[in-house]
């Protein structure tokens, strides 16, 4: 009973955004016996699916969903040491950044966190990232997926140039490519080669899913 309450809690806490007591209830939940990979998939990952969900009913706002994200890896923070101990696969590896010229990292910051709370391994390259340092990091790290983010008109043009250097790099073939922010569109993601654009972090971590899907 004991065991069921502090997973309950855990949940509630990441959802409301309670950053504060989201390691400890992680803590908690492990010292009652429940394993690592329990906690990541019956709690953590399901609590963010449902941050997403109210998300995109309109009933949280993008600080709302920083917060929870933050919580959510406060606890993940926990969980990782021991994830890693029992061989636990991540879902799929994204590396992540904003293109070269832009210095803006919200959006994509939270799109970071909402991927690990999915059960993504997450290398977030910052921002003003050049095309060749996507191409070191597709090289360094193996990701299955490389998601790009602008949000200026100015700077979406940067893009191609990514997908450009990842082809002549004879990497473009081993990843997924995905785009997004204010001034991109599917079609333009299209344009471009890309295999996918996403409108908000939600819709990013589901456009991932499907990818990984289709990359397993």
């Amino acid at each position: 009973m004991e065991e069921q309450q502090a997973l309950a809690d855990l949940r509630n806490a990441v959802v409301s955004g309670d950053m504060d007591s989201t390691a400890s209830l992680a803590e908690a939940a492990l010292t009652q016996g429940v394993g690592a990979a329990e906690i990541l998939n019956g709690v953590l990952i399901p609590a963010m699916d449902e941050v997403g969900t109210r998300y995109e009913s309109g009933e949280l706002f993008v600080p709302e969903m920083l917060v929870a994200a933050e919580a959510m890896k406060r606890a993940l923070n926990v969980l990782r040491p021991l994830l890693m101990e029992e061989g636990i696969q991540p879902e799929g590896r994204v590396v992540i950044g904003t293109v070269e010229g832009d210095l803006h990292d919200i959006g994509k910051d939270l799109v970071a966190m909402l991927l690990e709370g999915a059960g993504f391994e997450v290398t977030n390259l910052g921002v003003e990232v050049t095309a060749s340092q996507f191409v070191e990091a597709v090289r360094e790290y193996g990701p299955d997926i490389v998601a790009m983010s602008a949000l200026l008109t100015t700077t979406m043009i940067r893009m191609p140039e990514v997908v450009s250097a990842l082809t002549a790099a004879g990497l473009r073939d081993q990843v997924r490519v995905i785009v997004g922010g204010a001034p991109l569109s599917a079609s333009y993601a299209e344009e471009i080669g890309a295999d996918g654009y996403a409108p908000d972090a939600a819709s990013a971590v589901k456009l991932a899913r499907r990818l990984a899907v289709a990359l397993s």
